[in-house]
């Protein structure tokens, strides 16, 4: 039986899906530690973390290819995991997928590729040649039905993939870094094309990514998993501008993390003080981290913080300004319409509204 479709399950609040301390575990080695993660219909959520972080391991999870030690999983209210007790097989969760290469069968027409879920489940050739049509004219390629696709192009091989993951309707789509194999210049412009067609049909889906400008283009929210953790789930916007913990903004590279110590609501490293009254508050006296974005940053003639320019690049537009803070090795890269001398200690002055402090715990 097909899958309901997302206006179905959009109407009965479904999730999409949901995990309930997902763990699993590979002999002693704990890959994924509880992972708690809900997503609402035509939402997309990705994964973004370094590799070994355990997106890929969750992603196979949600596609039926691993089993979890422990924890829940439901697709569109679908009980599909449970613990080592329960495990739906791939064929029968109902979920589209689109892989890093597209996986498209070469000597198949896109029509073919299109059409070949619903031959496997076996839907007579005139439906599913109708509906492979349909999902094709859905992504913008209802004139390509005939073509091969080593004739098409890289973005058009994408949404014959994504129309291949469409055409049964699914509750769910997985996307396992589709666009990792690429150059950053293609990768960049479909991403874009990617987010803007996700949005367009409304889809569901997981996104799993190591690339933080794609996920940024493409996601509604993020799940930034470190350590076999999700340690912050956001939009883009907030990720950044709230981070919750050093580890976050340290990987998302939101600018420098100077340690010090906050003393009187003030923050003192390096024999200099920033003034940090409204972010202090909760945070107990003693040693602390400061977060200084690269947009919270600027020249002056006697700032509270100094830096020494280790690099100065020239952009066309304006510089970029590579500045090391202390003997920690503390450095952030920050824009600047007037170049600096490799060197030079220049002072700085903040805005504070862009800070963040992070206690030593």
């Amino acid at each position: 039986m097909d899958a309901q479709s997302p206006s179905t399950l959009t109407a009965t609040q479904e999730p999409a899906l949901e995990a309930r301390g997902i763990g699993k575990s590979f002999d002693s080695s704990r890959i994924l530690k509880g992972i708690d993660l809900r997503i609402a219909p035509g939402e997309v959520v990705a994964l973004l973390g370094p590799s070994g972080c355990g997106k890929t391991t969750l992603l196979r999870i949600a596609a039926g290819l691993l089993g979890p030690s422990e924890g829940q999983m439901r697709i569109a209210g679908q009980l599909v995991a449970d613990g080592t007790r329960h495990a739906l097989p791939p064929e029968a969760r109902g979920i589209g997928m689109v892989f890093q290469d597209y996986a498209l069968w070469p000597h198949l027409d896109t029509l073919a590729n299109v059409a070949f879920p619903l031959r496997m489940r076996g839907i007579v050739k005139a439906e599913r040649n109708e509906r492979a049509r349909e999902a094709l004219a859905r992504v913008g390629l209802g004139a390509m039905a005939d073509r091969f696709p080593g004739t098409l192009s890289g973005g058009q091989q994408q949404r014959v993939a994504l129309a291949r993951a469409i055409v049964a309707e699914p509750p769910l789509v997985l996307f396992d870094e589709p666009l990792s194999n690429l150059d950053r210049e293609l990768r960049e412009s479909l991403a874009l094309e990617m987010g803007a067609l996700l949005r367009e049909l409304n889809l569901s889906a997981v996104y799993v990514t190591h690339d933080q400008a794609e996920a940024f283009t493409i996601a509604d929210r993020v799940a930034v998993m470190l350590g076999g953790e999700i340690a912050q789930i956001a939009t883009p916007e907030r990720l950044f501008a709230d981070p919750a913990t050093p580890e976050v903004a340290q990987f998302l590279n939101i600018g420098a993390l100077v340690d010090g110590e906050v003393r009187a609501r003030e923050f003192q490293c390096n024999r200099r003080t920033v003034r940090v009254a409204e972010l202090a508050q909760g945070c107990a006296d003693g040693p602390a981290r400061l977060l200084i974005p690269r947009t919270a940053i600027a020249r002056a003639e006697d700032g509270p913080l100094k830096a020494r320019v280790a690099r100065c690049q020239f952009q066309g537009d304006r510089y970029l300004l590579h500045l090391d803070f202390g003997d920690e090795g503390r450095s952030l890269v920050c824009p600047s319409d007037i170049p600096a001398a490799q060197g030079a200690q220049i002072n700085l002055t903040l805005n504070a509204e862009r800070l963040r402090l992070f206690a030593h715990a």
